[in-house]
């Protein structure tokens, strides 16, 4: 079994463009993970296309190998220190771990 490690933001931004902007850096340096932390076994960070209602505005998916992986990465100083850019914008964050 392997686990998903899903988060969601919905951003601070007013307008299309800041969007734009926040959702580039959040994606920058969370992707920067790759390779640094070696419990990660996939992350990528993508943008909700089908920005409607209350859709959150960024998703980042990623696979672990198992829970134990998702907290070491979790408390990772690369991981702390990347995690500031999406709570630097963030006004709701969702999070859900599966096994799969």
């Amino acid at each position: 079994m392997s686990i998903r490690h899903i988060v969601m933001w919905k951003l601070s931004a007013s307008t299309s463009e800041e969007r734009e902007q926040q959702y580039l850096e959040i994606k920058s340096a969370l992707e920067g993970l790759n390779g640094v932390i070696p419990e990660i076994r996939s992350l990528t960070v993508s943008q909700n296309v089908h920005k409607i209602g209350d859709n959150y505005d960024v998703v980042l998916d990623s696979v672990f190998d198992s829970i134990a992986d998702v907290e070491a990465y979790a408390a990772h100083p690369a991981h702390v220190e990347a995690g500031k850019v999406p709570k630097s914008y963030a006004v709701a964050r969702a999070q859900v771990d599966v096994e799969f």
